[in-house]
């Protein structure tokens, strides 16, 4: 993997710091965080609490369509969420490049490690919480549908349509080969699109709940983080990514505290239609961030094979 994101020199975390209101002489440590792919990011603790800085790539790194100025969506995410679901406070967020060449968000730290690091029954017992802090989420709405930094559309039709017709170009533009051709993969999935007019209210949906930006602590869920895939649309595409490379209805703890009624026939099309649109994104991303190695290939043929299992399921 060609790690293309920036690193901060000590004078840098500095001006950074001054720009957030932040005192540097009060900082006590900081850390690099290094699960990330896409952005830099530090746990800063001070004399007066913990934060996170996450500094975005620089502008003219190659992304996909959807990652053109990805923090200020991981901004709005936490500003429209904060009071609805435990996420982490925004102290500061400057896109005007000045300070550094690069977008910068500054936000509170919360308490917990990503639920990856929990036991099996640890986790399990967790499942009907993060159902409920999910469904407080999905009480945000928003004034139209798709990713904010794109610009809004009216429908979710129109505006799933161009998400899907995007991820589709960065597979042309990146050379990512599919396992059918892209025409054929658009006509799958644009042949159920009228199943999408059924969606009217666009709430705020993060698309990237897996188990790695689900903090938890003493039991309890402490944190949805990363939400820099976010955007407006069907709460159902939200179940997608608890249940990564599978079925969210064989997770009844979680779906008893989302409060999920049973899946009709057209919302199993529609979560079908949103399990390939995630693959497609985790299919080509892996081309403009340049992974390479044996886990890279077999993790690309996990992804290749879930892909083709959910454009069949749309007959």
């Amino acid at each position: 993997m060609n790690d293309h994101r920036p690193r901060l020199d000590e004078h840098t975390l500095h001006r950074v710091l001054r720009a957030s209101g932040i005192d540097p002489a009060e900082v006590t440590s900081r850390t690099e965080l290094t699960g990330g792919t896409f952005n830099t990011a530090y746990r800063i603790r001070t004399s007066g609490g913990g934060f996170v800085l996450k500094v975005a790539p620089s502008p003219d790194s190659p992304r996909m369509t959807y990652e053109r100025d990805l923090m200020s969506t991981e901004t709005a995410f936490y500003r429209a969420a904060h009071g609805h679901a435990v996420v982490p406070e925004v102290v500061h967020a400057d896109f005007t490049r000045q300070v550094v060449p690069s977008d910068f968000l500054l936000m509170t730290e919360l308490p917990g490690d990503n639920a990856t690091t929990l036991t099996a029954p640890e986790r399990a017992a967790l499942r009907g919480e993060l159902g409920r802090v999910v469904a407080g989420l999905h009480e945000v709405t928003g004034t139209g549908f798709g990713y904010p930094q794109l610009g809004l559309a009216p429908t979710w039709r129109e505006a799933f349509a161009a998400m899907v017709d995007a991820v589709l170009a960065d597979a042309a533009r990146f050379g990512v080969a599919l396992p059918l051709p892209a025409e054929e993969v658009a006509a799958s999935m644009g042949k159920r699109a009228d199943l999408l007019d059924e969606v009217e209210r666009p709430v705020l949906v993060h698309f990237d709940l897996w188990d790695g930006n689900v903090l938890a602590h003493g039991g309890k869920v402490t944190g949805l983080v990363d939400g820099e895939r976010a955007f407006w649309g069907d709460p159902l595409a939200e179940l997608v990514s608890p249940a990564l490379f599978g079925d969210i209805d064989h997770d009844r703890d979680f779906l008893a505290g989302y409060g999920a009624a049973p899946f009709t026939p057209s919302a199993r099309r529609r979560l079908a239609m949103y399990r390939a649109y995630l693959y497609l994104v985790m299919l080509v991303e892996a081309a403009p961030r340049q992974y390479t190695g044996p886990g890279h290939e077999k993790g690309q043929s996990l992804v290749r094979e879930h892909l083709t299992i959910q454009l069949a399921a749309l007959g």
